[in-house]
């Protein structure tokens, strides 16, 4: 199969681009679907069926992670169609790796499972700081070990299908080298900027010229006023609520009892340590005699414990803390092995201790300072109890008061004050809400869904209350029209100052295009006669004063043409005319040629896996089915119509 695709897509190392393989998400595939009709079918792997369960599944698992990254994300922005499908492609993805795995009889040993779980970035979170699992927090998220294993040993199967490629992939030192002439390649230019504002000032347009302007249909867009309206609405979210519940000083303080902890600093102790070595593999002389050596230094101790810390210096085998006199700094409980901490912690401050022994030998303590264990005052954490214990009240009152909400707003639509009485909400207004904000911030009025809801046709002019709308989690939203202003084009007497500054933008554009277009012809006839800058080195490496599109221009001429001219379109900013001299040979050091070489292999890598995937899907038969295709069908005429404008 690898060499099926090297084969048939050497077409891919003339495409200087970074296709970037789709990341892989686990959404737990249960095994075979069953068999039947395809309703609720969304796609077919082979025999394999998706469903739309699955599919929303998925999706909501790509929303949940995306609204506890974002807690005030605008969920409605996630029910797009382009993100659905890039839902379905993961899913579908999944299926296709999961079905060659199995057919290629991959497999993951225990111990990659386990060097995987402490290598990987992303379950850094479910590990101990000494890389064990931490089991508690596994639980927390409704797993066990053994299904954390599982998925472990199931992700690492479905990766080895694409690694198998990926560290494969070959790409020749002549197509390296191709490509790095390409990326880097550098060429002697002259180029001349031909701006607007140079004939703007000679341009005054006539009352028949702006009509004719006013009446043009390409401009009757940005002539528009747009959807606005005059709104009402009210807010329900923990916040509201807060403000409508109290809290007694009995609660308050009881509640102050019982979580004393959290307001309590742990407490955390600094010692001091000779360290005598004795490892579990010593021998039973070896034992003896350093408990024998321990005890002589312990000794001494006795009768001069100031000599602590030249002892520690001399005598102790932690080479982390001798150089500091044995000093170990401040560490609280679990950080030290369990029969160091019970000394440490049974111990007063100056105090030293008899030999303490553990799995590393046997240590001689001095406790040399204590700090936290007391708890704030009551006067000190109140204004934070009772902030906690109002979100706490107000959390529990909220499925309640939403009930209300949703039933109120439907029930009363009229009018927003009934509900705003019962719940003891604020009616807020806004003017000139926008249908599509676009970049004017409307706080809560710019959901999407709220939007639609509020300006739906059958509904924005009898100012009626939209549905109850959830904009973010544990927060709805409801609003209704006060008055509505259609889109509409200006008249002509609004509009003249806006049609005259338009008129002579789109008029100094064209002056700047056919002033670089003349001078061009006149200069191509007599190079002699050219009026251009010196000459400049442009280049993708070197980062210069001149627009993107003049770059563009410039890397696009081809070699046989040089010398040669082009006028370059730069938008707003007018027009250039540039000169192409030459090709400058390239200059790269052997450590940068290399550099960029194995960055280019990285590139055709992916290359290469994703059209080995491509293949898969060929091989598997991926079919999209009803909700499935009818979105993948819409994005190819999008992608259909893009490349064709």
């Amino acid at each position: 199969m690898f060499d099926f695709v090297r084969k048939h897509t050497r077409i891919l190392q003339l495409i200087l681009i970074l296709l970037i393989l789709p990341s892989f998400v686990v959404f737990g595939i249960q095994g075979y679907s069953k068999f039947g009709d395809d309703t609720g079918t969304v796609a077919k792997v082979g025999k394999q069926k998706v469903t739309q369960q699955e599919w929303d599944a998925a999706h909501r698992n790509v929303v949940e992670r995306a609204r506890a990254q974002q807690p005030d994300l605008d969920i409605s922005l996630l029910d797009k169609p382009e993100l659905k499908l890039q839902s379905l492609d993961a899913l579908v993805r999944e299926y296709v790796l999961t079905a060659a795995s199995r057919d290629q009889r991959l497999a993951a040993p225990t111990a990659r499972v386990q060097r995987f779980f402490v290598s990987d970035p992303k379950y850094a979170a479910l590990r101990n700081p000494d890389g064990s699992l931490n089991k508690a927090l596994i639980e927390a998220r409704g797993m066990t070990p053994v299904q954390l294993e599982s998925m472990l040993r199931e992700e690492i199967t479905v990766n080895q299908v694409l690694n198998g490629v990926l560290v494969s992939a070959q790409s020749s030192s002549l197509a390296n080298r191709q490509a790095v002439d390409a990326l880097f390649q550098v060429r002697d230019v002259q180029w001349l900027k031909f701006e607007p504002k140079t004939y703007a000032a000679k341009l005054e347009p006539t009352a028949e010229q702006l009509q004719a302007y006013y009446k043009d249909p390409a401009n009757q867009a940005w002539l528009k006023t747009p959807e606005k309206a005059d709104v009402q609405y009210v807010v329900l979210d923990i916040e509201a609520l807060k403000q409508r519940v109290s809290v007694s000083e009995d609660d308050l303080r009881r509640s102050y009892e019982e979580n004393k902890a959290r307001f309590t600093t742990p407490e955390e102790r600094r010692a001091s340590h000779i360290l005598i070595k004795a490892e579990k593999s010593a021998t039973a002389d070896e034992k003896k005699a350093a408990r024998a050596k321990a005890e002589q230094l312990l000794a001494q101790l006795k009768k001069n414990p100031a000599a602590f810390a030249e002892l520690a210096r001399k005598n102790s085998d932690d080479p982390g803390s001798a150089a500091n006199g044995g000093d170990l700094d401040f560490f609280g409980r679990g950080a030290m092995v369990k029969s160091f901490e019970d000394a440490a912690f049974s111990m007063k401050t100056g105090q030293i201790s008899d030999l303490v022994e553990s799995e590393f030998g046997f240590h001689i303590i001095q406790l040399t300072a204590v700090r936290g264990g007391s708890a704030q005052p009551f006067e000190a954490v109140r204004a934070q109890l009772e902030e906690d214990a109002r979100k706490q009240l107000a959390q529990r009152q909220y499925a309640e008061a939403a009930e209300k909400f949703t039933n109120a707003v439907y029930e009363q639509s009229d009018s927003l004050k009934p509900v705003a009485d019962e719940l003891k909400l604020t009616v807020q207004s806004m003017n000139d809400v926008l249908h599509q904000p676009g970049a004017k911030d409307q706080g809560a009025l710019s959901n999407v869904r709220l939007l639609n809801a509020l300006f739906d046709e059958n509904n924005r002019g009898k100012g009626r209350n939209t549905e109850a709308v959830e904009i973010a989690p544990n927060r709805l939203v409801s609003a209704r029209i006060v008055k509505y202003s259609a889109a509409a084009v200006m008249p002509f007497d609004q509009a003249r100052s806006l049609l005259r500054d338009n008129w002579v933008k789109a008029e100094a554009l064209k002056a700047a295009r056919a002033d670089a277009e003349q001078k061009m012809a006149t200069w191509k006839k007599s190079p002699e006669s050219a009026q251009m800058p010196a000459a400049v080195q442009m280049s993708r490496r070197t980062v210069m004063a001149q627009p993107p599109a003049v770059l563009d221009a410039v890397l696009r001429v081809t070699e046989k043409q040089l010398p040669a001219w082009t006028v370059v379109d730069l938008g707003a900013e007018g027009s250039a005319l540039v000169k192409v001299n030459k090709i400058v040979p390239l200059q790269i050091s052997p450590q940068e040629l290399q550099e960029t070489e194995a960055q280019f292999g990285g590139y055709w890598a992916r290359a290469e896996a994703d059209a080995y995937y491509r293949a898969l899907k060929r091989e598997y038969k991926v079919q999209f089915l009803n909700e499935g295709k009818k979105l993948m069908d819409k994005a190819k005429e999008t992608t259909k119509s893009s490349s064709n404008q």
